[in-house]
């Protein structure tokens, strides 16, 4: 397998985005695609998977969200201690021949679709971005326009109105839709958030791209944890981006996901 080597790195950088993110930096020459994933471990804790966030020509970074107790080791972590990391793993966000692309982030999914865009406007000079980020409140909000040089419409959501418009993203994107100004979606969030943008995508008949979070353990398709209802493909190496014809084809999507006992938890909206 490619990617099995553990590089034991040193944290370079610790950029506290808000009182429940940050962004840990790498020195090192990763070569992910936008929407791909890391392992991080953490030597007598546990690994878990990470999309990347950011990346340059000798450096990466791991956007995390607090949330349990790896990611509370995590958070505790300072410049200089290690970790191990392997990939990348998974499959990419493409959008091929696409001139007018929106990206939908939904709390830190919004993270791995910086990535894309900031990889998108150095390659694809002439393309049109739409980036509409979601969140709580302004306080959860982590991505701001002065982060890019390059030139991105941005579009902000937020629960409470404290920042932008008081709505869903998904409010945002039809009415760009509806306008004819968009021909690919790339979205990271939320899995109800993100079947919702499938519809719109069906409605308008654009094409879009999603990545669908599953539990993982190996990640080079061999345990069958993060296999999905009823195709029975692995979501750590079919995925975890998959276009809207695959997603539509998933019965679990939407409305599922199973834990670590491979019990269903159901989605509640």
């Amino acid at each position: 397998m490619k990617y099995e080597k553990i590089n034991i790195l040193p944290i370079k950088k610790i950029v506290e985005n808000n009182a429940f993110i940050k962004t840990f930096y790498f020195e090192h020459q990763l070569e992910a695609r936008p929407g791909q994933f890391v392992w991080l471990w953490l030597p007598g804790i546990s690994e878990k998977p990470f999309s990347v966030g950011y990346q340059s020509n000798n450096e990466f970074g791991l956007t995390i969200c607090q949330v349990g107790n790896v990611t509370k080791k995590i958070f505790e972590l300072k410049i200089g201690d290690k970790v191990g990391i392997k990939g990348p793993y998974g499959t990419y966000y493409e959008i091929g021949k696409s001139k007018n692309i929106a990206l939908v982030g939904g709390g830190y999914g919004s993270a791995p679709l910086s990535f894309l865009a900031a990889k998108t406007v150095k390659n694809n000079p002439d393309v049109n971005i739409s980036f509409i980020i979601g969140a709580q409140t302004k306080n959860l909000l982590f991505i701001k326009p002065e982060d890019f040089n390059q030139k991105i419409k941005f579009y902000f959501t937020t629960d409470d109105g404290s920042v932008g418009t008081k709505g869903r993203v998904t409010d945002v994107l039809e009415k760009l839709l509806s306008e004819n100004k968009i021909d690919y979606i790339a979205t990271c969030g939320p899995e109800l958030m993100q079947f919702k943008i499938i519809e719109l995508a069906e409605k308008y008949k654009t094409d879009c791209q999603i990545s669908l979070e599953r539990y993982m353990k190996c990640s080079c398709g061999i345990c069958g944890q993060c296999v999905v209802d009823p195709l029975g493909i692995r979501m750590c190496t079919e995925g975890p981006v998959i276009n809207k014809e695959l997603a539509l084809k998933i019965s679990e999507f939407g409305k599922y996901h199973r834990g670590p006992a491979g019990d269903k938890i159901l989605f509640s909206a």
